[in-house]
């Protein structure tokens, strides 16, 4: 290959041509490889004869690395924007299945779009690296207000990209009924989400979160509440679906 490209670049050398960016790569002292750009150019004399050629070669190693990470995060972003289709389509399935009022349907839908852009957001914020749970859960729990009534506790962890479109979608659901049904939809209610990894008994990670909704006052809106659950629980909405 190397002696080939000698030949072809003395050619023209020859014809009094040059060379004006040839990319390949060539053997350093320790034999390793190195992706270079050649420039070769013709030297004449005073009569216009060919008598030699220049050559500069630039490392161009960290340019082709970057281009290789470029087609890695193109492909990945590939696959997950067909993933994002397909979960969408899922979607738009599974609540026209529970919805019979257009504006409703439209309502749902484009929150939960809203909600698959959240987790997407911070995907592409660590080039799809993961992102961390204690950021999952701000993010999807924020457009439901009452931070203040909402408390996070549990180890610092790293999810895994689907993990982060499951578990994204799972806290939207629960924030939705919390905010209709639950604790963020009476005066005192309470959030408390906490978390923790631990070995199970096949030596194995295990990891557990616990959802956990107290209301203010005893007994303040206990039974409506429970009468709209179980008229929500008959249905079995898609939050269920998606928590299932």
């Amino acid at each position: 290959h190397m002696h080939s490209e000698e030949t072809e670049i003395i050619g023209r050398i020859r014809r009094g041509e040059g060379v004006g960016s040839l990319e390949t790569t060539r053997k350093r002292k320790d034999g390793s490889l190195i992706a270079v750009s050649i420039t070769v150019s013709p030297i004449r004399n005073n009569a216009g004869e060919i008598v030699g050629a220049s050559q500069i070669a630039r490392d161009i190693t960290s340019a082709k690395e970057s281009e290789r990470r470029i087609r890695l995060l193109m492909r990945e972003v590939n696959h997950r924007v067909k993933n994002q289709f397909a979960v969408i389509l899922s979607m738009v399935r599974e609540t026209s299945k529970r919805s019979t009022d257009p504006a409703e349907f439209e309502q749902m839908i484009r929150a939960r779009i809203m909600a698959l852009s959240r987790s997407h957001d911070l995907l592409v914020t660590s080039e799809w690296a993961g992102a961390s749970l204690f950021d999952l859960v701000q993010e999807h729990l924020k457009p439901f207000g009452h931070e203040e009534r909402i408390s996070l506790s549990g180890p610092l962890l790293t999810l895994q990209s689907n993990a982060v479109q499951n578990l994204g979608m799972a806290f939207h659901e629960l924030g939705t009924n919390s905010s209709k049904y639950g604790a963020l939809a009476v005066d005192g209610g309470h959030v408390e989400i906490t978390w923790k990894v631990e070995m199970g008994p096949d030596a194995r990670r295990r990891f557990h979160l616990l959802w956990q909704e107290t209301s203010g006052a005893a007994g303040i809106g206990v039974a409506e509440r429970n009468g709209k659950e179980k008229g929500v629980a008959e249905r079995k909405g898609f939050g269920t679906v998606v928590l299932q």
